[in-house]
C-alpha cells in the first residue's frame, strides 16, 4: 500500500484492522512509511497488526504483486502519471481508476500489462454490497455536505425556543437520492432542518419518507428512470428542460440545496439554473456534489466556492477525503472484502465465473478487457469477447 499522492488527499486505502484478515488469506501487507498517518492511522498501528513498513514509494511498487490505492492513475489525474513506470506485467492493481473517464488514460494503464480492477465497476448485487466503495464513500460525502451547508448558512438548522422567541427551522432540499442523497437527508433530519427530497425515480419517494423527509413530485415521466445497476438513467435536454421549470419553486423555497445528480463518463445534468439562483433568498447555500463532473447548478466553479446573487454555491471535491479516518476504514473494509475474494491460498485467483472479478477486472494483458468500458469508448469487442 503505497502514500496516496494526489494532492491533498489523507484517504489510505488499508486501515491497520485490516491486516490480519488479509493475513488469513496469505497476504503479507507492506505499508508505505507514513502512509496512513494524516487519516490516523500511524505506522506503529500497522506493525502492531502484522503490517511491514517500507522507506519508499518505489519499494512498494518492485516488491509488491499486489497495489492497493485509493486514487490510482486514472482517478488521480494530477500525480498518478508518475506511478506508471513502476507498474509491471502481471502485477495487480486495485482501487478508484475512473474507467469512463479517459481511453488514453486507461490505455496507458493497460500498456504496463497490470491486472487492474477498478472498483468503480463493482456489480450492485447483494453479493458484492460488502465491496461497494462507490457507496461507501458517497455515504462520507452525503454527511458532510449538510455539514458544510449548515456551517455557510447564516442560520441555524433547527427550530429553536429560545429566550429571544422561536427560531424556525432552516428547509434543506435533497436532489438526488441515492446513496449520498439518503445520507444527506438523514443528516439533515438529524440536525432538526424541514428536510424535502425529489429524484426522478419515483421507487424511492418510500426511502425518503421512512428518513422522516417530504419526497417531491413534479408530473413528470422519465424515460427509462433507473438503470440496470440501479442508478439513474440519462434525459434527454427536453426532460431536463422541464425539470429544472418545475424544481425552479422547490429550489426557491430552500434555504439549502444539495445536488447529487451524477450519469458516469457524462457531464453532470444542471438542474439548477442561474435564474434559479437568482430566485433564492440572500444567504441560502447549494452544495453541489457533481462539482467534479461540470456541476449540477449552472454557476458551480469545480472545487472553488462562489457567491453569486447573493447565494454560495459550493463546489468542493472530493469531501470523502475531508472526514479520512471512517472513510479510509469503510474503504479498507470493502477493499479486503474483495481481496479475500481475489486471493486464495496466498495467490491470485482470476476466476473469471465470478461476477464481481469478471465485472471490475479493466485491464489484463495489455489491453482493456472490459466489455462495458470497450463499448463507451467505441472499441472493437476482443476476439474472445467476440464469441
Amino acid at each position: 500500500m503505497p502514500k496516496e499522492s494526489f494532492p491533498g488527499e489523507r484517504r489510505v486505502a488499508l486501515v491497520p484492522s485490516v491486516v490480519p484478515a488479509l493475513a488469513k488469506v496469505g497476504l503479507e501487507v507492506a505499508i508505505e512509511t507514513g502512509a496512513g498517518s494524516e487519516a490516523g492511522y500511524p505506522d506503529a498501528a500497522y506493525t502492531e497488526k502484522g503490517g511491514k513498513i517500507v522507506p519508499d514509494r518505489t519499494s512498494i511498487f518492485a516488491t509488491s504483486d499486489i497495489i492497493a490505492q485509493v486514487l490510482c492513475y486514472g482517478s488521480n489525474d494530477k500525480t498518478g502519471k508518475a506511478d506508471v513506470p513502476l507498474m509491471r506485467r502481471d502485477q495487480c492493481l486495485v482501487g478508484f481508476l475512473r474507467p469512463l473517464g479517459s481511453s488514453q488514460i486507461v490505455q496507458e494503464i493497460a500498456a504496463t500489462g497490470v491486472t487492474s480492477f477498478s472498483v468503480e465497476l463493482m456489480p450492485r448485487s447483494t453479493r458484492a454490497q460488502s465491496m461497494d466503495a462507490l457507496s461507501s464513500m458517497a455515504t462520507v460525502s452525503g454527511y458532510k455536505a449538510v455539514l458544510i451547508g449548515a456551517d455557510v448558512l447564516p442560520r441555524f438548522l433547527p427550530m429553536l425556543t429560545t429566550a429571544a422567541g422561536t427560531i424556525t427551522p432552516a428547509r434543506v432540499l435533497i436532489i438526488g437520492v441515492g446513496v449520498a442523497g439518503l445520507q444527506a437527508i438523514a443528516t439533515g433530519r438529524r440536525l432538526g432542518a424541514v428536510v424535502s427530497a425529489y429524484d426522478l425515480r419515483p421507487v424511492v419517494k418510500e426511502q425518503v419518507q421512512s428518513l422522516g423527509a417530504r419526497f417531491v413530485e413534479l408530473p413528470l415521466e422519465a424515460k427509462d428512470a433507473q438503470d440496470a445497476r440501479g442508478y439513474a438513467s440519462a434525459q434527454d435536454e427536453a426532460f431536463y428542460a422541464r425539470q429544472r421549470e418545475l424544481l425552479g419553486r422547490v429550489v426557491g423555497e430552500s434555504d439549502v440545496v444539495i445536488t447529487t445528480a451524477v450519469v458516469p463518463g457524462k457531464k453532470a445534468p444542471v438542474l439548477v439554473t442561474a435564474e434559479m439562483v437568482r430566485g433564492m433568498a440572500p444567504g441560502s447555500v447549494i452544495v453541489d456534489l457533481a462539482a467534479e463532473r461540470g456541476g449540477n447548478c449552472e454557476l458551480t466553479r469545480s472545487n472553488e466556492t462562489v457567491v453569486e446573487h447573493g447565494v454560495t454555491i459550493v463546489g468542493r471535491i472530493n469531501l470523502a477525503g475531508t472526514v479520512p479516518y471512517h472513510a479510509s476504514q469503510m474503504y479498507a473494509r470493502n477493499l479486503a472484502t474483495f481481496l479475500q475474494l481475489l486471493v486464495k491460498g496466498g495467490k491470485l485467483n482470476l476466476n473469471l465465473e465470478d461476477d464481481i472479478i469478471r465485472e471490475t477486472l479493466l485491464t489484463r494483458g495489455g489491453e482493456i478487457v472490459q466489455p462495458r468500458v470497450r463499448e463507451f469508448f467505441s472499441m472493437p469487442a476482443l476476439a474472445a469477447q467476440a464469441k
